[in-house]
């Protein structure tokens, strides 16, 4: 259900740039999210479709990058890619250390594009 209001606030940003910037239909909109966050691609998609239909957005599909977990290390500075399932469990590549870790990306998600006529 995570979804839905994620993708409620997707559409609202996607309709305000198109009525600025007097669009007549939204041909896609690429999204970037983070590898972290519990975002669906296809409950996204399934939402989309559902509350933008009977708008300028209805039809558009949405091409969904998704962004690497990447941390750095506290106490060395070395940043590293790791997998979702490797959070809680992972030791430094540099210095050998675990636990003292910064998220750089991985957590985030937002609207990098709109493709529109």
């Amino acid at each position: 259900m995570h979804e839905l209001s994620v993708t409620e606030k997707i559409l609202d940003i996607v309709l305000k740039h198109a009525r600025v910037n007097h669009v007549r239909k939204v041909i896609s909109i690429t999204l970037i999210i983070g590898e972290m966050s519990d975002l669906e691609n296809e409950w996204i998609q399934h939402y989309f479709d559902y509350l933008s239909k009977d708008t300028v957005a209805a039809g558009a599909v949405l091409k969904i990058e998704k962004v690497p977990i990447v941390l750095k290390c506290n106490l060395c500075g070395q940043t590293m890619e790791i997998r979702r399932e490797e959070i809680g469990g992972t030791c430094c590549s540099g210095c050998g250390k675990a636990g003292d870790f910064s998220i750089i990306s991985g957590r985030e998600y937002y609207i990098k594009e709109m493709e529109a006529e």
